[in-house]
């Protein structure tokens, strides 16, 4: 069984599952990587079950065992980096780079599938950042890296953007000062966090149209967002790779940039003026913004 048909066969049953079970299947759809690589205490610790509850989990899945569920993982996340083995490393690096620039390539394939699939929620999105109050751009950890990189687009278009993340506030203390009228932009790769789907809830019981970047469905930040964008974020090194949400940033404000029309075009021709700056920069020619 590939990946992909476990995650559909587990969204397919999701909502028969018991309350514990569903919890198991919901980290097993959003964290492949995790099940694959880590000890079946270390799982159980994390997820508060026991051992016994991975295994039955795993049987109801169609595996022999947890041991089974998670070698199938092993073996299909190292084949998407080296399709010609599933145990061996090559000993030539330029395989190896050639394969990691695949799967990255990859990523921004399923992102940009994933994108065009959700036509209504890109021009929610346009229409929600131009009518806002205030864009709000919240991530946690490596997720604040897009998140960042949102604030700026937000920032070069003109619009009031502020950017979340923690740091002498908690992002439930930096909450408060959202209101209905606002917007917020959640970016969440795993592993997620706790503070981050909080923080989301109390901002959408106030009504605050909320978009999530993640990486599946069964983030928990899903359930407080009316705009749901999924980002592939495949990668055998450093957890998730960034390169598919960096990808679903630029895809959505440079839709944003061209349904704000002139407006959007004189903020650009703006932000192009500073970069003329010769206090700032060195004389360039040619640039585009």
């Amino acid at each position: 069984m590939d990946i992909q048909r476990l995650e559909d066969k587990i969204r397919g049953r999701l909502s028969n599952f018991p309350a514990k079970t569903r919890r198991v299947a919901e980290y097993i759809l959003g964290n492949s990587p995790e099940i694959a690589f880590h000890s079946i205490s270390e799982t159980a610790e994390k997820l508060s079950v026991s051992r016994a509850q991975l295994v039955r989990v795993a049987r109801m899945l169609g595996f022999d065992g947890y041991a089974d569920l998670k070698n199938t993982l092993k073996k299909k996340l190292l084949n998407q980096v080296i399709p010609s083995s599933s145990d061996t490393v090559p000993e030539d690096d330029t395989d190896i780079l050639t394969e990691l620039c695949r799967l990255e390539h990859a990523n921004i394939d399923e992102t940009c599938r994933n994108i065009t699939l959700h036509h209504e929620d890109v021009e929610r999105f346009c229409v929600s950042a131009r009518t806002s109050d205030a864009i709000y751009c919240m991530g946690w950890g490596i997720s604040s890296m897009p998140a960042e990189w949102l604030y700026t687009r937000f920032a070069e278009l003109g619009l009031k953007s502020v950017l979340m993340r923690r740091g002498s506030l908690s992002l439930l203390e930096q909450a408060r000062s959202i209101g209905e009228n606002d917007m917020l932009i959640v970016c969440e790769l795993p592993s997620y966090v706790i503070e981050v789907n909080e923080a989301a809830g109390q901002i959408a019981s106030r009504g605050t149209r909320i978009a999530a970047i993640t990486d599946s469905p069964a983030a928990p930040v899903c359930a407080h967002a009316s705009m749901h964008f999924y980002v592939s974020d495949n990668t055998p090194v450093f957890g998730s790779s960034l390169i598919g949400s960096m990808f679903a940033v630029h895809v959505l404000t440079s839709t944003l940039a061209g349904y704000m029309g002139s407006e959007g075009q004189r903020a650009l021709e703006e932000q192009k003026e500073g970069l003329n700056d010769g206090r700032i920069y060195y004389p360039s020619y040619g640039l585009r913004y």
